[in-house]
């Protein structure tokens, strides 16, 4: 598929084999809808366990083989109707799955309300017990992590109330993703090349334009859209901050960034060394903006110009195998059986690649305990940016590949501030990759630009996220309305801290802050920055060192849930409750700098 298509493919325009195949969570729509009959069945068996777990650990164990069961086959259902829905956000059927998974999922979770109290309520000694049967082994640390929230675990009754309105709570963030990805319609932009389609996928392109005076239309075109629905955007992020604030209170948290950190057992000094670590940081990143403004010969830097290449792009285009082969060179330290795995499934159906109309956008890895690691893209041929996105998501799901075949079911997830390290670490090698093998000056000065970029991307701009989330919601547990005029307002003074003195900010600028996804799953983004700060230290230690090294980072890939996030980066190598990776990155960011200073 070409970068030069004039317009944007409906999804039956795909080749099939450029789609992922989700044959291994269901053969087909028909296969799901039995799943699902299947799974309203097992909700109906789940009332008379009630009463039974504090029996024996005979009875416990009994209980909990049937719910991961259960629950393996939520996952597979759940899965197969989210990655559908995100072919064509505009097709019913799909949308359909989903709905009715939601309602299931709430159904199933309020019939299982009662499992935690009831496990939370069985006497200490009866349970260190019970964690001691041999029938325990694959349930002990899913059943060590539930005793840590019994200061948070209300009443049967209470919990199951919380259950029941499960369901209504994803209605922000569904809300915003239709809006935006398939209610929105930017239309065409007239370029030297003809007439484009502008979509939430080709912005980021048509942001690294050389063209400045079409970047400034097509940055109108784009926010115009967003500033039309501006108090829809505004009321939905508001309505989405105002659940957190309240779930984190009925269930006795201090905060609602309290609650969303507790389950990776990060402390709150972690996000807040994260952010005043960065923002000690800032010198390196105002002199890349003033190099930035000098470099393009600007008279002022505007927010069109920031993602625009100090020199030209990478002539070359890669097709998908292209990548594909570039990538399994890149990360050849790795081994062979990494290299080869990842390398057959990006040949093969793990990944979506190409954009078609109502498809998400940006990309993901999605791994799952039975399916493949699959990958969503929005694959262009003409933006090395999407070889270091597809090396990316490669991270992720050869994560998810080892987690899944190292672990029971119960503890095989990890977390996703786990997640951003071995998914950047991909990156970092492609980079080192990429920079060795440079033959000239341009090449290099135009990698060196880009990683950068990147690093900017990663480490200050999702810092820049982190701290508004954490700004949104204090304003919102403080009892001040959180008005779309507030959200702007807070979110500009974050620009003109973040971009500093080089920057003129546009009317619209601030809209920026309503149209992030991430701010839908609070307190997520900071873990990009702590992934990228990880993934730098991890990469170097694996490239400068030998077997053992390399044993350590496989070590934290096999690990899955079995530890707490920063427990087992520590294991590959890196403390991450120390500010010293990120104060590492941050410095890492400034030789970036400094070689573009001596390059341009």
């Amino acid at each position: 598929m070409s970068q030069n298509e004039t317009r944007i493919p409906a999804r039956s325009e795909i080749r099939t084999e450029d789609t992922w195949d989700l044959s291994k969570l269901f053969a087909g729509d028909a296969a799901w809808d039995e799943g699902l009959a299947k799974f309203e069945k097992m909700t109906e068996q789940i009332p008379p366990f009630q009463g039974t777990l504090g029996k024996s650990a005979e009875s416990l164990a009994s209980y909990l083989d049937f719910s991961k069961g259960f629950h393996i086959l939520f996952e597979r259902l759940n899965y197969y109707a989210e990655l559908r829905q995100t072919e064509d956000e505009s097709a019913a059927a799909a949308r359909t799955m989903a709905g009715k998974i939601a309602m299931a999922g709430a159904k199933a979770q309020a019939a299982g309300a009662w499992e935690k109290p009831e496990i939370l309520a069985i006497p200490e000694k009866d349970m260190e017990a019970f964690l001691a049967h041999p029938r325990m082994a694959d349930y002990r640390i899913y059943l060590q992590r539930i005793l840590r929230y019994k200061p948070y675990i209300l009443s049967d009754k209470e919990e199951r109330i919380i259950a029941l309105h499960a369901e209504g709570e994803n209605i922000p963030g569904d809300a915003f993703s239709v809006l935006t990805n398939v209610d929105f319609d930017f239309g065409l932009i007239d370029t030297p090349e003809g007439k484009r389609p502008l979509s939430q996928s080709t912005w980021p392109v048509f942001m690294e334009h050389p063209d400045r005076r079409l970047r400034r239309r097509v940055y109108e075109a784009f926010y115009g859209r967003f500033e039309a629905h501006k108090t829809t955007l505004a009321s939905l992020y508001s309505g989405s901050v105002k659940q957190n604030v309240i779930r984190a209170r009925i269930r006795g948290y201090p905060s609602a960034r309290a609650a969303a950190l507790f389950p990776d057992n990060v402390d709150e000094a972690v996000y807040d060394n994260l952010v005043a670590t960065v923002n000690g940081s800032l010198g390196d990143l105002h002199r890349y903006y003033s190099l930035r403004r000098k470099t393009l010969k600007l008279p002022e830097l505007r927010h069109y110009d920031v993602y625009a290449p100090l020199v030209p792009a990478f002539k070359k285009r890669s097709a998908w195998n292209e990548a594909v082969d570039l990538i399994s060179e890149a990360l050849s330290p790795l081994g062979n059986e990494y290299v080869s795995t990842l390398r057959g499934g990006l040949l093969g159906r793990w990944a979506d690649r190409y954009e078609n109309r109502g498809k998400r956008s940006g990309a993901f890895s999605a791994g799952s305990y039975t399916g493949d690691p699959y990958i969503l893209m929005n694959y262009k041929d003409n933006s090395i940016r999407d070889i270091f996105t597809l090396a990316h998501e490669g991270g992720h799901s050869m994560h998810s590949w080892y987690s899944a075949r190292s672990n029971p079911f119960m503890h095989y997830a990890y977390t996703i501030f786990e997640a951003e390290a071995a998914s950047t670490f991909n990156e970092e090698l492609l980079f080192r990759h990429l920079e060795k093998t440079a033959a000239d000056r341009e090449t290099r000065l135009c990698l060196v630009n880009k990683r950068a970029d990147d690093l900017l991307s990663t480490l200050y701009r999702q810092t820049m996220f982190a701290e508004f989330e954490k700004i949104t919601h204090e304003i919102e547990e403080s009892g001040r309305p959180l008005t779309g005029e507030l959200l702007r307002s807070e979110y500009r003074g974050l620009l003109a801290k973040y971009f500093g003195p080089e920057m003129v900010l546009e009317e619209t600028s601030d809209l920026e802050g309503l149209r992030i996804p991430h701010f839908y799953r609070a307190f997520y983004v900071y873990k990009y920055a702590t992934g990228v700060s990880a993934a730098l230290a991890l990469a170097e230690r694996v490239l400068s060192g030998g077997e053992k090294e390399r044993g350590d980072y496989f070590a934290f890939l096999k690990s899955g849930g079995s530890r707490f996030p920063i427990e087992s980066l520590k294991i590959a190598g890196v403390d991450m409750s120390s500010p010293a990776p990120v104060k590492a990155a941050c410095e890492s960011f400034g030789r970036l700098v400094d070689e573009l200073e001596a390059l341009l």
